[in-house]
């Protein structure tokens, strides 16, 4: 009896590593990039799709926990890394917008770029990481899967770029122009901030385009608008507004400071030292009205602009190349 009851259970380590030896051999040949850890962050499997994405031979890798040297160049945890420590939580502070859990909380599912040091370059992955379970519940593995959705990533921002950015220029468009400041109103309102606008607009360039063509305003137009943006903050939004003109959002920029600001984009114009016969100065100029709102939320985000207008019409009417304020912020 003894003896076999040993027969079975030889026979069944021996199944049992077949079958082990079966999984293994199968997650080897997925083509699927795959690589395994256990609860401790080493590397047990490392497939050869993973080492053709990221250039590093299994070799390398397996028996250690420094595989999150193949995707950044400083030290950070992978998203199996995550399940394995329990940290799931911290998962939106370590990827971006896309990251979520599954429905059933034992799986992580993220998108970001990584580094991808040795190949050289970025790459924008799809990442999932599954744990693996004995039947008491405890944790002996994590598995993450990954998919390279580097061009379909690279197509996405090209089409938003269409649909948000100006041909010409390369600046926001006026669809996003009327989006961006509607969300600062929003957020100044509820934030107690002031927000400040300034409108932009070219001196005599119907002239200047009757002189030099329209392939020559194209240009002028082009180097005005690098002018412009080159003045900005990094939450500042240059936009063409139509034709000539340009619009920039000052988020939590005083009267002051959005008069600071315009009269510095006045010179750098005026520096450009374009040709125009038409302007008192014989280059191209701008004029610019700016207006500041203590944004309210019973408020329209059109009175701002339309106090920047105002501005804008006194500083032509002044003799150009010139900025106007209005007396008051208003709220």
């Amino acid at each position: 009896m003894y003896a076999k009851q040993n027969i079975q259970r030889t026979e069944g380590f021996q199944r049992a590593e077949q079958q082990h030896g079966f999984a293994m051999k199968l997650m080897e040949l997925l083509v699927i990039p795959t690589f395994v850890i256990d609860p401790q962050g080493t590397v047990l499997i490392w497939n050869k799709a993973c080492e053709r994405l990221t250039g590093v031979p299994a070799a390398e890798v397996v028996g250690t926990a420094e595989h999150w040297r193949c995707f950044y160049q400083d030290r950070r945890p992978t998203l199996a890394d995550l399940l394995a420590q329990g940290r799931g939580a911290e998962i939106h502070t370590l990827y971006d917008q896309h990251a979520h859990r599954s429905e059933g909380g034992g799986n992580l599912c993220a998108e970001n770029w990584c580094d991808m040091p040795r190949v050289g370059r970025r790459r924008y992955l799809a990442v999932d990481a599954s744990p693996i379970r004995d039947d008491a519940g405890r944790l002996i593995a994590v598995v993450e899967t990954l998919r390279d959705m580097t061009d379909e990533k690279r197509a996405q921002v090209a089409l938003e770029q269409l649909a948000t950015r100006d041909g010409l220029t390369g600046l926001a468009n006026r669809r996003c122009f009327d989006d961006t400041l509607a969300a600062e109103w929003q957020r100044a309102a509820r934030q107690g901030q002031a927000l400040s606008l300034l409108m932009v607009d070219v001196d005599n360039f119907k002239q200047y385009n009757d002189t030099y063509g329209h392939l020559g305003g194209d240009d002028c137009l082009q180097r005005i608008a690098s002018a412009v943006a080159s003045e900005m903050r990094s939450n500042d939004l240059v936009a063409r507004y139509g034709g000539e003109e340009f619009a920039v959002i000052l988020p939590n920029q005083s009267l002051k400071g959005a008069a600071i600001v315009a009269e510095r984009i006045r010179c750098r114009v005026e520096q450009l030292h374009l040709p125009n016969r038409g302007s008192a100065q014989n280059v191209v100029t701008v004029s610019i009205g700016a207006a500041t709102a203590l944004a309210a939320p019973e408020a329209l985000p059109c009175q701002l602009i339309a106090a920047a207008d105002a501005a804008l019409y006194r500083a032509k009417h002044m003799g150009r190349n010139r900025i106007s304020l209005p007396d008051l912020e208003f709220d």
